[in-house]
Parts: structure tokens; C-alpha cells; sequence
């Protein structure tokens, strides 16, 4: 029977998914607050943890950077409002196995639970040594033409690459076309997410340690770059590594040798090096958060890999796709989408990418009972978002003193936080406040 952490402040709705769950085989602890749930997991063993985004005394991110930061590979599920949806995209980046909107819908848990469960997904880097092109629709829009023009360009050559895009445009299955198409292609495909990596771990999960080279360090291991030796290494969101494991990973680059944690021999590899993030590198390297002498090293060529807005009739491709891949894996038959349910789904601005398009098709598959997919089966709050688009912010001056110094004051804190990637503790020391000053002013001004 496998124990499930849930870590919800609504008494009812904790009640109600204890029920739920435990009538399907599972064992629930509940906790209503961020430090409760904290405690329990670090003093029990857990398989699961059900995680919500809203909390009292902190938020559902926050938790999750606090498990991941032990290097805990137990899978976190975050439970959000529709209205979180960046959000939650940026807990996917963060270490989350998955994300569900609320109202929770029961067959979708139970599916997303199992799914953790039976996967196990761990946030230490994967290897893989095969690339399946079926498993990526390239797109016929000019935008996706022009992309996989340059991917074709830039794999037989030994450029390293750096993939830019927002979080779910799907760039880690263009770093999988550029190996698939390359001379490495019969050499392994190694993916780390760095944004998952503690700060303490990094280095090593990179370049490998040796037995007693610190405390838990009970064996000798292969960092990822051994692993990835005569292959390719892509680094997911790079931007995140410390400035100490910039430097080693610069030298690995340039000399094609590194040297693992608690040892003095040099081992040389053959790696290609393609990397990716969801921020500015260039801007920062202005702002000091990254190397210019790396920066320039990895980007000899630099790929753009645009959001679904921007990608036309590519979206009809993918819904085509993402429904098949449903099909097979719930066991439907389902053929098609209603045409109101296309309509929203054309209009729809897609925050999450094609993240969050997969799991609105695989959910929606899910709830169909017939053969194609009614309007029924989509969130309220997708189509809220469409039939009801948030209005525009007035640009009419502003002459109150005061609401003028709040406006400015709210937009530099959501800079600040667009900048640190929502990591309110270096937020606030940026600000020049204390975290809970800085809570307050994002709850006065509604901040997400």
C-alpha cells in the first residue's frame, strides 16, 4: 500500500481525497500548512507527495524547492487553480512530476497518481541511448519550417547549441532531433535538468565523485558526462547552475577534461555539448548570474524554438498527435474534436505550451465517453479564460501620487521576480526587504 503525503489547507477537500484515494488502496498523511508538511516528509517515508499550490504560510513551490533540495526523488503532484497555470509550468521546471487543475476531476487524480507511482519520475539526470523521431511532430508552420532548417543545418557539425524557448515549447525533442541527425547518433543521449539539481549535488551528478569524496558518498559514481562520453549532454535550464559549477563545466567544455569530486586524476571526454533555457542568457550575463566567458563557449549556434501562439495550424498537428497518444495509453477510441471544442481551443493563448496542451488532450480523452470530444470535457476555466479574456491595464496617465508610486513599486517587484524566477528570498534581498514585507506587498497587489 503506497503512502501518499497531501499537503492541503482546505479541510474539506482534504477529507474528500482522503476518502477518495484511500477507497482506491492508498494510505494518506494530511498536514494543512508548508512547516507541518515539511516535518512529515522529512521524518517519514513517502511514496507520493499531493502538494497545493495555495498555502497559509507559503506557497506549493516553495515546498516543492525544499524536497528537491535534499535531492529527494519522491514525485511531487501540484494541485493548482486554472489560474496558476504559469505557475505550475514553472513546478514542472522546478522538479514536479505533474500538475491538475482544481476542482480536482477523480478519474484524472487517480490517473496522474498512478502514472507517479508506476514512473517514479526522479529528478536526476536520465540517460537514453535511443531517440524515437516518432515520438516528435516537427509542424508545417513557416515558424516550425524554419526551426528544423536549422536543426538540419546544425547536427552533423560538432557546434555546441543552445536552445532558447519558453517552458513546454518542447526543447528537449529538438535537442533529441539535432543527436538523432548527427554523427553521434549511435552514441547516448544524456538529458540533466539542471533546474533540478541541488546546488550541492550538482557538481557531482556532472562530473562524478569518488568514494568518501563527502558525507553520503558511499561508492564511486560516473557523473553525466562520462555517461554521455562519445554522445551528446544536453543541460536543461543551464541558467540555473552556480557560478562554482560554471567554472568546472567551462573547463570541461574547453579542455574536454574533468576531474571528479574528491579526486586528483583528469579524465578526457568526447561530449557535444547542446543546452537550453526559458530565460535571456545574454541578459544574465549583463546581470552577472552567468559567465560571458561560458556564455560564448556554448552558444555557437543558437536556436529559437517558438511558443504554441506562434505556430498556427501546428496546433490542429499536435492536438492530432496528443489524442492518438491518449488513446493508446487510456485504452479510448476517440476520432475527433467537436467544433466549438476546436474553436476554444484555437483561441486559447496557451501559457503552458505543449505541456499543458498535452494534458488538456489527455485529459480530455479521458473524461469522452463517446468518439469525439465535447465542449463538456474541458475546464471552466479554460473557457472562462477565452469567453472572458482578462481587459487590457489602462495606459491613461496616472496623476494620484500615490497610485502612481504603487504602480511602479508593483511593477518592479514582478521584475524582480520574473528575474529570480519567482525565488522569493533572493526577490526580497534584491528589493532590499524582508520575505515577509515582500509577502505582504504580493498579496496587497494580487501578485501570483
Amino acid at each position: 500500500m503506497a503512502e501518499i503525503l497531501l499537503i492541503e489547507d482546505d479541510l474539506t477537500f482534504t477529507r474528500i481525497l482522503e476518502g477518495f484515494l484511500s477507497k482506491h488502496g492508498f494510505q494518506v498523511t494530511s498536514h494543512h500548512n508548508g512547516k507541518e508538511g515539511l516535518k512529515a516528509f522529512a521524518s517519514k517515508s513517502f511514496k507520493l507527495v499531493l502538494l497545493d499550490y495555495r498555502l497559509p504560510d507559503t506557497t506549493g513551490l516553495d515546498i516543492l524547492q525544499d524536497i528537491k533540495k535534499e535531492g529527494s526523488d519522491v514525485p511531487v503532484i501540484i494541485m493548482t487553480s486554472f489560474s496558476d497555470i504559469r505557475t505550475a509550468v514553472k513546478a514542472i521546471k522546478v522538479g514536479a512530476f505533474e500538475y491538475i487543475t482544481k476542482p480536482v476531476n477523480p478519474d484524472e487524480l487517480l490517473m496522474v497518481v498512478r502514472q507517479a507511482l508506476k514512473n517514479e519520475k526522479i529528478v536526476t539526470p536520465e540517460k537514453k541511448t535511443a531517440v524515437d523521431s516518432k515520438q516528435f511532430v516537427e509542424g508545417t508552420s513557416v515558424v516550425a519550417k524554419q526551426l528544423h532548417e536549422h536543426v538540419r543545418l546544425v547536427a552533423p557539425t560538432n557546434m555546441s547549441v543552445v536552445i532558447e524557448g519558453e517552458s513546454g515549447t518542447g526543447k528537449e525533442n529538438v535537442a533529441r532531433s539535432i543527436h538523432r541527425l548527427s554523427q553521434r547518433a549511435k552514441g547516448p543521449f544524456v538529458a540533466v535538468d539542471c533546474g533540478a539539481l541541488s546546488k550541492d549535488l550538482a557538481a557531482s551528478e556532472l562530473f562524478g565523485h569518488v568514494k568518501g569524496a563527502f558525507t553520503g558518498a558511499m561508492n564511486d559514481k560516473n557523473g553525466q558526462f562520462l555517461e554521455a562520453n562519445g554522445g551528446t549532454l544536453f543541460l536543461d535550464e543551464v541558467g540555473n547552475l552556480s557560478y562554482e559549477v560554471q567554472v568546472k563545466l567551462l573547463r570541461a567544455i574547453q579542455e574536454r577534461i574533468i576531474t571528479p569530486i574528491g579526486s586528483n586524476k583528469e579524465i578526457h571526454v568526447d561530449v557535444r555539448i547542446i543546452t537550453a533555457t526559458n530565460d535571456d542568457l545574454a541578459e544574465s550575463v549583463k546581470r552577472g548570474q552567468f559567465r560571458e566567458d561560458l556564455y560564448h563557449r556554448i552558444n555557437e549556434f543558437m536556436l529559437r524554438v517558438p511558443p504554441l501562439r506562434e505556430r498556427g495550424d501546428d496546433l490542429i498537428e499536435f492536438l492530432n498527435f496528443f489524442r492518438s497518444a491518449a488513446n493508446q495509453e487510456l485504452g479510448r477510441k476517440v476520432v475527433r474534436f467537436d467544433d466549438q471544442v476546436m474553436n476554444i481551443l484555437k483561441n486559447y493563448d496557451w501559457p503552458g505550451n505543449l505541456r499543458e496542451l498535452r494534458n488538456v488532450v489527455k485529459r480530455s480523452v479521458l473524461l469522452t465517453q463517446g468518439d469525439h470530444v465535447l465542449i463538456e470535457t474541458l475546464p471552466i476555466e479554460m473557457l472562462d479564460a477565452v469567453r472572458n479574456p482578462a481587459p487590457k491595464t489602462p495606459t491613461a496617465p496616472i496623476y494620484d501620487l500615490k497610485a502612481l508610486q504603487e504602480s511602479q513599486e508593483k511593477e518592479m517587484i514582478i521584475k524582480t521576480l520574473q528575474e529570480v524566477r519567482y525565488n522569493k528570498s533572493k526577490a526580497a534581498r534584491i528589493l532590499n526587504i524582508d520575505r515577509k514585507t515582500l509577502y505582504l506587498k504580493m498579496e496587497k497587489y494580487n501578485i501570483e
